[in-house]
């Protein structure tokens, strides 16, 4: 076996030992002799998202893998519904030409996490808090004081917003790029927040799935 074959079948079992614990959590029984217990929302929440996070990384994994076996960025794109051009941004990783290293690890610390927030702040209408982080540039083509209006002229376009998913972060030069999944009543979008080398805002969208 492979040392990805390896890494994945620990992280299948791992997998496994969450998908008990979600379910203890729902109130469920997890073996033989457990009778189930009461549910705990807030424990069931907890695991959930740890499962979300270790199915992500065995998605990446055997990525990893296909790739080494010689399938293509087409054929890994066709597999999950999205580009090759949208695959390879997300599992690929470029080596920096100044540095010889894999781009991946120069993605800013906590970006997700940030982009997520970011955008809430916006649906919520807490602008100030949009702009808060803005570079330069941004602050100028988009102060606080547009925000309202552009995420009014968005509305007009797809209808009411619904819900968002998993946010997704890669490594382009200098920048980190975050995308997430958007849900609104006439159409599926993605929010795209992009964060220089500092830290600061330098791109702030809201784009049709399959935009690059």
């Amino acid at each position: 076996m492979t040392r990805t074959g390896d890494e994945l079948a620990a992280l299948a079992g791992r997998l496994g030992d969450q998908a008990r614990k979600l379910a203890a959590a729902a109130g469920r029984r997890t073996g033989a002799g457990d009778h189930g217990g009461a549910a705990d929302p807030v424990a069931a929440v907890r695991a959930a998202s740890e499962l979300v996070a270790l199915a992500d990384q065995g998605l990446r994994l055997s990525v990893h893998a296909a790739r080494q076996s010689g399938h293509t960025w087409q054929q890994v794109g066709d597999l999950l519904g999205v580009t090759r051009q949208a695959a390879f941004q997300r599992f690929g990783q470029p080596i920096d030409p100044r540095t010889g290293r894999p781009m991946s690890e120069t993605i800013l610390p906590g970006a997700a996490e940030r982009a997520t927030q970011l955008m809430i702040d916006w649906i919520e209408q807490r602008y100030d808090q949009v702009a808060a982080d803005f570079d330069p540039t941004m602050a100028e083509k988009l102060p606080a004081s547009r925000l309202p209006a552009a995420w009014a002229q968005l509305v007009g376009m797809v209808g009411g917003y619904q819900g968002m998913g998993a946010p997704a972060a890669r490594a382009a030069g200098d920048l980190t790029i975050v995308d997430i999944p958007m849900t609104f009543e006439a159409s599926q979008m993605k929010g795209r927040v992009v964060y220089d080398a500092d830290g600061k805002v330098a791109g702030l969208f809201v784009l049709r799935p399959d935009a690059i």
